[in-house]
Order: structure tokens, then C-alpha cells, then sequence
């Protein structure tokens, strides 16, 4: 969901009786008229945050910034209708190239049409790692409306890409490569996508969106940027790689139409010839420019990953707490950053645990928390009283996660034994969690069923 910018947010106003953010009707007047065009859609947009319930956070911890040297991926798939299954995937062996696999929404488990079953012999899966010691986690951003809407013919959407890659990739260049082929060649279903894909050696963050409905051409564009080595990353349902260097493959990977598409949609100026323009843009702003539900609601959980980490907390809150508050959008917190010391599984939890504990939007002195200082408030999101738009905060830690993980990724380990999930169910604040290797031949039945990209209702 993204609500409207709003220069400088005169119509958002914080309570400091309740400590919650608030948009009056009395504030109407000092907006502008362009402003007062867009109150309808806020009111409507902000209305609607009763009925969203997705969320997703990664974190994505370099084997360099890792005290054993061994790269993490958390991640936490949050909706309250979420079934907490441990999907598996065994390895199958096909030399048939006219075997087919059907392919449902991970979402709807809609049936989107069959693709090509792989020729040759497939990785095992268990969840969201395969035998090979490669993870791949998401969480989506959607991004802005000429875009969001695929193509009728598209099969292939963010889950089923996922798992499918998972399938025939080994490492994280591979899976770059391969969720690229497979929605070139049979479109991609989804609204925009962050996916971090991790191996043995490298950690890799890809954002990408559809090219559009009356695109000729399927498939989505995309940049994907290494985390370099030493250093942590984070993302939670906002795009965040803004500009990327064009000579860096080592590092940087991006789609030959990612500027052009967004020129020809009228979303970035023309300038003939003008390569240095070029460098000038950004993914996140011209492809799902940030919000105040963006900062708030998704950002905020990136802040309070890299707030825990930093060596200086202090000066962090000073450059980017205005940011995640709504308040001010110019000062976009860093890709990545260097953590004060290098991090262990008990760390990663920690952070994936979060209320915003001492951060600007901790809420436990809220009035919503009550005498005992609860960090949980029922829904909505966003409500209205007397007049008055209230929000709540959204956390890492959640009651409405269906199932979450952290992937431990050994490299000194055999293939079959390197990718170790700490797999759990629900709020991953609260949640205890059991290790299972990516190449178990089977999953416990306390957890183990087909979700609904397998065609489960």
C-alpha cells in the first residue's frame, strides 16, 4: 500500500497526550489545493489498513560481519492467514522435456498455468533453503500502480519463483540468473519484490518489478546489489536500493530496460544523451517512492535492525529518526551497514524479536500499552476517532506471523549439511524454533504440508 507524499506532512500532526501519529480534519485548511485533491485517496487509502495484514522482514548478515563466518537470512513471512507449513520440495530426476508442473499463487493458490518440468536432476527443499547450502527469502513492496498489474499470461509469481529457483540454483548467482530465465520466458505474476538470496560465499539483495500489463516484452526489470562482505543489510516491505553503478558486475547486476522503462512510462525525465543523468536514478524513487506508510510502518523495522547494531546508536537516531517517523523523507538511511561487533544466531534473534525497544518508536509508554507496558495492540493498523486518524506501530515481532526462520549457511560444511534453518511458527519475538537441515529427506508432520502455491485452497 502506498499512500501519498505529502511535502513537509502539515496534515500529519503527532498527540503528544497519546503518543500517536494523527491527521485532523482541522488541519485541512493549511494544506494546498493539490494537497486538498489528494485528501479523498489518503482518507480511502488509510481506510483500508483494517484488511492488510502482510508484512515481511529479511535480514541478511554477510559471513564477514558473522562471528563463526557463516552468512544468516532471517525471515519472517508474516499474514494473519498464513499456515505455519515447512514446505519440501525432494529432488527429482526428469529427462522428459514434456513433463509439466503446475504453478499456483503462493497468495491466492489460484492456478496460473504449467511451465516445462526442469531437465535433469532437481536440489532438495526444505522451506526456503536447498541441499546445495543456497537460501532465498522476500518481502514485497508492491510498488506503484502502472505496474502492479501483470500481464494475463503471466505463470510464474514471487512464490513459485522462489521455490522454483530454489530448485534448479545452486548458488546466488545462479538463482539471479534463473529467476530472470524463468520470468523472460513465461512472465512474472507479482506486484514488486525484494529477495534476498544467499549462499555459502556471497549475499545478494534483488529488487525487482513487473514490466506492466501492455508490456510486449514479459518478465520484470530489476538491480541486485552484493552486500558487501562485513556488513549487514535489511529490507521490510519498502524498495530501498536507490542509484547502482553501471561497471561493477561483481557487485552490482541490473535488467538493460530499468531506466529506459520507467522513461517511456513517463516516470523519469528523457535526457537525450545524457549518461551522467542516467547515473542520477534511483529504484526505490521512481519505482516505489517512499511514503509515509513506507517510512513508518516499513522502514521503521530496517531502523530498528541498524539501530541495534551500529557502533554509535546515538548518532544513528539523530540522522534518521525523523525518517522513519514520517517526517522527513530526505534522509534515506544507508543500504548496509558495518554492526560494532561481528554478530552470532543469538544476535540475529534478538533483532528479530524487536518492539522497537529504545528507538524513537518504541510504544510501550503508550497509552495503548497499559499498566504492564504491552508491546502488542490489536487491530487495525490505522483508526479514526472524533475526527482524527490514529496509528499504531508495526514491529518485527508480530501475532501475525504465519511462520518465520533464520538460515545458518556453514560453508565449511559438505553442501548437503551447509544450510541449517532455525525454523518456527508465529511471532517470532515468542516463537521457539528446531533446526532442520535443507537436505532432510523429510519434514516433522507437526509442521510439515503444502501451502498454497502446491494447489492447497
Amino acid at each position: 500500500l502506498a499512500l501519498p507524499t505529502f511535502e513537509n506532512h502539515p496534515i500529519l500532526h503527532q498527540n503528544s497526550e497519546f503518543c500517536c501519529w494523527t491527521m485532523s480534519f482541522a488541519t485541512f485548511s493549511r494544506v494546498s489545493s493539490r494537497q486538498r485533491q489528494q485528501m479523498p485517496l489518503l482518507l480511502l487509502l488509510l481506510s483500508c489498513f483494517p484488511a492488510i495484514t502482510n508484512g515481511c522482514t529479511n535480514i541478511l548478515v554477510t559471513p564477514g560481519a558473522s562471528a563463526k563466518s557463516e552468512p544468516m537470512l532471517a525471515y519472517a513471512a508474516d499474514s494473519a492467514n498464513l499456515m505455519g507449513y515447512l514446505y519440501h520440495y525432494p529432488s527429482i530426476e526428469s529427462s522428459s522435456s514434456e513433463k509439466t508442473r503446475k504453478v499456483y499463487g503462493w497468495d491466492s493458490g489460484e492456478y496460473l498455468g504449467s511451465i516445462p518440468e526442469y531437465n535433469g536432476r532437481t536440489y532438495n527443499v526444505v522451506g526456503n533453503a536447498n541441499e546445495a547450502g543456497l537460501v532465498i527469502g522476500e518481502t514485497t513492496f508492491g510498488g506503484i500502480e502502472k505496474l502492479t498489474t501483470p500481464r494475463e499470461d503471466a505463470i510464474i509469481d514471487y512464490g513459485s519463483l522462489i521455490y522454483i529457483t530454489l530448485q534448479r540454483s545452486a548458488t546466488a548467482r545462479e538463482a539471479i540468473q534463473t529467476m530472470i530465465d524463468l520470468t523472460d520466458q513465461y512472465g512474472y505474476a507479482s506486484e514488486g519484490e525484494s529477495f534476498s538470496i544467499v549462499d555459502s560465499n556471497e549475499v545478494w539483495w534483488m529488487e525487482v518489478i513487473g514490466r506492466g500489463r501492455d508490456n510486449p516484452r514479459q518478465g520484470f526489470v530489476y538491480v541486485a546489489a552484493r552486500v558487501p562482505d562485513g556488513y549487514v543489510a535489511s529490507h521490510a516491505n519498502q524498495a530501498r536500493i536507490t542509484t547502482f553503478p553501471r561497471d561493477d558486475p561483481e557487485n552490482y547486476l541490473y535488467s538493460d530496460d530499468v531506466v529506459s522503462l520507467a522513461k517511456s512510462l513517463g516516470l523519469y525525465e528523457s535526457v537525450s544523451g545524457d549518461e551522467e543523468f542516467d547515473l542520477q536514478f534511483s529504484f526505490s524513487d521512481v519505482y516505489d517512492p517512499v511514503t509515509f506508510g513506507g517510512a513508518r510502518f516499513c522502514e521503521g523495522r530496517v531502523f530498528s535492525v541498524y539501530h541495534s547494531i551500529v557502533s554509535d546508536p546515538k548518532d544513528f537516531h539523530d540522522k534518521y529518526a525523523d525518517y522513519v517517523r514520517g517526517k522527513d523523507f530526505t534522509s534515506r538511511m544507508p543500504l548496509f551497514v558495518k554492526p560494532s561487533k561481528l554478530l552470532t544466531l543469538d544476535d540475529i534473534t534478538n533483532a528479530m524479536s524487536s518492539h522497537y525497544e529504545q528507538t524513537p518508536l518504541d510504544w510501550s509508554n503508550d497509552v495503548g500499552a497499559g499498566m504492564y507496558h504491552v508491546p502488542y495492540r490489536p487491530r487495525p493498523l490505522v483508526w479514526k476517532y472524533e475526527e482524527e486518524y490514529y496509528c499504531n506501530e508495526r514491529p518485527i515481532g508480530t501475532q501475525q506471523t504465519g511462520w518465520n526462520f533464520i538460515a545458518v549457511v556453514r560453508p565449511t560444511m559438505p553442501p548437503p549439511l551447509q544450510a541449517v534453518l532455525w525454523f518456527g511458527v508465529d511471532d517470532t519475538s515468542t516463537s521457539p524454533r528446531y533446526p532442520v537441515y535443507a537436505s532432510s529427506t523429510e519434514v516433522s508432520s507437526a509442521y510439515g504440508g503444502g501451502g498454497t502455491q502446491d494447489g492447497n485452497p
